[in-house]
């Protein structure tokens, strides 16, 4: 965390290498979450580049860099908003094999196969919570969300999860 922290105020100082550094640290993330989302490549990499622009060009306006992940992937949700509506491409998260992690045994692969079947309202809910292991209050920020909402939305995600796995 430390290290990131270090990166960002290098990056808004105008270090292209620190930002660089950056981005590369972040960039997995950012593509399991496009996906999530989008479940389309193209349609991933439009969102990201568009967030590493965004992120490029307003990174001096960050206040606090130790919330960097979570300003990052706020943007990102936002540009896969903008590209679903563009579109008209609502899809659910699929299994994709980037998603998986070398050497990750398969609950993490059956989980994100179960998330396919919820609304989005709870899919990317529970996906930043379990996947990206985000907070409540992270995620309330990320989605422009009362935490109270972020809370339902986990509980009544897990009781429709718990319903589709047992029936399955």
């Amino acid at each position: 965390m430390a290290d990131l922290i270090r990166l960002v105020k290098q990056a808004q100082a105008g270090d292209k290498e620190a930002f660089i550094d950056l981005i590369e640290h972040c960039k997995q993330a950012l593509y399991k979450t496009a996906i999530a989302m989008l479940k389309n490549d193209a349609d991933a990499a439009d969102a990201i580049q568009d967030t590493v622009l965004k992120c490029y060009e307003n990174l001096r306006g960050l206040r606090e860099p130790r919330f960097f992940k979570t300003w990052l992937t706020r943007i990102l949700i936002n540009q896969c908003k903008k590209i679903m509506k563009q579109r008209r491409n609502v899809v659910p998260l699929y299994e994709h094999p980037e998603l998986e992690c070398e050497g990750a045994d398969t609950s993490q692969g059956e989980f994100l196969e179960l998330l396919n079947q919820l609304e989005e309202q709870y899919r990317i809910v529970l996906y930043l919570h379990y996947v990206e292991e985000f907070s409540v209050k992270e995620i309330g920020v990320i989605l422009e969300l009362n935490e109270n909402t972020v809370k339902t939305r986990l509980s009544r995600g897990r009781t429709k999860l718990k319903k589709i796995y047992c029936f399955e």
